[in-house]
């Protein structure tokens, strides 16, 4: 699997159409386009999967808790039995986890909650 590293990659897969949601997170994909031949391709190798992480300042203000978030996306999708289609890939946060309930801004307890909810993430992908 490849990681998303460009603006316009993210774009290009934020485009695609919303696949699954839960009550945090949402999975964008986008097929991979077929690159003309005098155009420069946006995602090579257009064989293998593409995966991003997209966290917004907007729903975790601390960089901790946002690159653990991250950082979760990256691990779980890797290590979870969900096939990945070649595809272009974006995990979005798409609302805040609740300040009250994980005080700290990097804990067990908000790790857990995030790699829950990615496996449950995934797991409506794979069952649609």
């Amino acid at each position: 699997m490849q990681r998303l590293q460009s603006r316009a990659q993210f774009q290009a897969a934020l485009a695609g159409a919303t696949v699954a949601r839960t009550a945090h997170f949402a999975l964008h994909r986008c097929a991979l386009p077929v690159p003309a031949d005098d155009a420069k391709a946006l995602f090579v190798p257009i064989d293998d999967a593409w995966l991003g992480a997209m966290v917004p300042k907007r729903w975790a203000r601390r960089s901790v808790t946002r690159n653990t978030i991250k950082r979760q996306i990256y691990s779980v999708s890797t290590q979870s039995e969900f096939v990945w289609p070649h595809a272009a890939h974006v995990v979005r946060l798409r609302t805040a986890f609740d300040r009250k309930q994980f005080v700290s801004a990097t804990s067990d307890a908000l790790k857990a909650a995030v790699r829950t909810e990615l496996l449950s993430l995934f797991d409506k992908v794979a069952r649609a």
